[in-house]
């Protein structure tokens, strides 16, 4: 049988694990899955020193690189528009509004004022064709092996030079016809992407959404995404048909995590439904983590959230002002910036009770995953041999 592009990736355990964090890639990779980089919350010279270092740290093991590459946006047609020009498009009274929250939740001025670095100031996600030119040229300077799009279909001609560098590419789809349009262009992976997953996600949950992607676009491969953070969700997600599960969620709390302490203490304490589908993060729908941040955007009486990436340039040196004053040691979950500070997050996060290390998840997943259709084949056998 002709090896797909799953198992063309050479990795020995077919679980992705998508992460910002450059440790958490190299331990999701070293402990036999596929570790993925999230490059698109990065300035161009952070990517560049986090591929070094973690090829550097993996000698020669496999890893990816993921970033967004939406076609429909504000300037789109033009390829994004200057910092300076999405700056200009930001209502007065979104700012106004976002100055009032720092007062009332007592956020702190930064030192030398609110002046953050260029990609902060116009909100850290990389949206436009522009942007994703240049995380491109880093990618195809170094040697991922998966280059993977978070939004939208990736450009024919990226595809194609992915290619040429001996790269597969993979796409993350919410329905069906996105699932079809990605393969259409090229793409040799399809992640679907359910209703359960953190970060952009869309309506259909992973019981359906898995089966309808993998009979839609066969024989190419599907990943499964949302609502796995054990071996029970990965055995069904493989009995749905998928070749591999791609896991985000789960990593926050580890040890490798970069993730501001007192959000991973937000993550542990939260329970399933602690979690909202909300476009106050990037202006599209997305599930984060239920606290002040969401709830102040969800208010009837403040400004409704702004197409992307303006609600993303508009809010920008705002979380970076939360996030600096919620990495005091002291901050409390429920008070000030520590109760604002923001975090995509799955409902998964319902079964994430404790810190723990990329290699144990991994371990525990697959050990899981062998258990729960052991358990499964005993019942078919039992059932069988009692007709």
């Amino acid at each position: 049988m002709a090896l797909d592009a799953v198992d063309l990736l050479g990795i020995p355990t077919p679980i992705f694990g998508f992460s910002h964090c450059r440790d958490v890639v190299v331990a999701v990779s070293k402990a036999g899955g596929l570790g993925v980089y999230g490059a698109g919350l990065h300035s161009d010279e952070q990517i560049e020193i986090d591929l070094t270092w973690i090829e550097e740290q993996l000698d020669g093991a496999p890893y990816g690189i993921d970033l967004l590459m939406p076609s429909k946006y504000v300037g789109s047609e033009d390829g994004g528009l200057t910092s300076e020009q999405y700056r200009a498009a930001i209502p007065p009274e979104v700012t106004t509004f976002l100055d009032d929250m720092m007062v009332r939740y007592d956020v702190p001025k930064m030192e030398g004022g609110d002046v953050v670095d260029e990609h902060a100031a116009i909100g850290g996600q990389r949206y436009s064709a522009k942007q994703s030119e240049r995380i491109l040229e880093i990618a195809f300077a170094h040697h991922p092996k998966l280059l993977v799009s978070a939004l939208g279909t990736p450009p024919v001609e990226t595809i194609e030079a992915a290619h040429k560098k001996g790269m597969l590419v993979a796409a993350l789809a919410g329905r069906v016809k996105h699932a079809k349009r990605h393969v259409a262009a090229g793409v040799d992976i399809i992640i679907s992407q359910s209703y359960e997953a953190g970060g952009h996600t869309g309506e259909v949950g992973g019981m359906v959404l898995t089966p309808l992607i993998v009979d839609a676009v066969a024989p190419v491969p599907v990943l499964a995404a949302g609502g796995i953070a054990d071996g029970r969700q990965m055995a069904a997600a493989l009995a749905l048909g998928a070749r591999g599960v791609w896991c985000g969620t789960v990593w926050l709390t580890t040890v490798e995590s970069d993730l501001l302490p007192v959000v991973k203490r937000k993550i542990i304490d939260a329970a399933a439904e602690d979690t909202v589908r909300s476009r106050a993060m990037t202006g599209k729908p997305s599930r984060l983590l239920k606290g002040a941040w969401t709830d102040e955007w969800a208010r009837p009486d403040t400004p409704d959230p702004l197409p992307n990436p303006l609600h993303s340039v508009a809010i920008g040196p705002y979380v970076t002002r939360i996030e600096r004053a919620a990495a005091s040691a002291d901050t409390s979950p429920q008070h000030g910036a520590g109760a604002l500070a923001p975090t995509a997050a799955g409902q998964v996060v319902g079964l994430m009770s404790s810190e723990t290390s990329c290699r144990q998840l991994v371990i525990e997943m697959m050990e899981g995953c062998i258990e729960a259709m052991s358990s499964l084949q005993s019942v078919l056998e039992r059932d069988s041999s009692a007709g």
